[in-house]
């Protein structure tokens, strides 16, 4: 029953994150549907398990001792393996996502084929920030179910920010893909380097290269915020003038 109950309240903790960005996007007014929005976090936690068996795939890799085993540790098994499942998962959205605008386009006889624009990148950022916080409660979840104290779980929980941080920038890769693959593939680098680094940092011994850590997820998440509001004020036309 104690077990139960650590649970239930971490995953509760760990939504807190998901219901704040939910309500800015309300407050800004963002075009961004409560369905779209589910489904997205649905994305997110649907990750974890590719991620999961490729990370026991790469268990089985016999990697030298030392530096060159801490780096694929922490670079490739974790952060690349959990980057790449959440822009698998982020590529089925999107374009489950892009068959219905077509479809919806197509029966309000509009254009179906529009280009990638500004605004359709940084949705794709917004997604993307949705989805690893969804990632982040399933991943926490598990952890708890895993028998962790309740004060380590808890500090799992400030992983939110490096999850919604890396996966922004997966979404955006997950949009630019098909049309620019370069651009594409520096956001999945950038997202696995950052991740890989707050991995490398939060294993250091002492109390500051944990607050450097969590300082580097939190600066990666309020860029990505920033980066969503700024599609906001683009969203908005400017005034004809007269």
């Amino acid at each position: 029953m104690y077990g139960s109950w650590v649970l239930f309240i971490l995953i509760l903790v760990s939504s807190l994150p998901v219901a704040a960005v939910y309500i800015w996007f309300r407050i800004i007014k963002y075009d961004f549907s409560l369905i779209r929005f589910l489904l997205a976090l649905l994305a997110g936690a649907a990750a974890f398990f590719p991620a999961l068996i490729l990370q026991d795939i790469l268990l089985l890799l016999t990697i030298p001792h030392g530096r060159a085993a801490l780096l694929f540790e922490f670079f490739i098994r974790i952060a690349f393996t959990e980057e790449l499942s959440r822009l698998l998962i982020l590529l089925v959205f999107f374009f489950i996502s892009g068959i219905i605008v077509r479809e919806s386009a197509a029966g309000h006889n509009q254009n179906p084929a529009q280009p990638l624009t500004f605004n359709a990148i940084k949705k794709g950022t917004a997604a993307g920030l949705i989805a690893g916080l969804g990632f982040s409660i399933l991943e926490n979840a598990s952890y708890a179910a895993s028998g962790l104290s309740a004060g380590i779980i808890l500090l799992r929980v400030f992983t939110a920010a490096l999850h919604g941080a890396c996966g922004s920038r997966i979404g955006a890769a997950a949009v630019l893909f098909r049309v620019n693959p370069f651009q594409a593939l520096l956001r999945i680098l950038i997202a696995t380097a950052i991740h890989g680094v707050f991995n490398f940092m939060i294993t250091i011994p002492g109390l500051f290269p944990s607050i450097a850590a969590y300082i580097i997820a939190v600066s990666a998440l309020i860029t990505a915020i920033l980066t969503i509001h700024v599609s906001k004020k683009k969203e908005t036309p400017p005034e004809s003038s007269v």
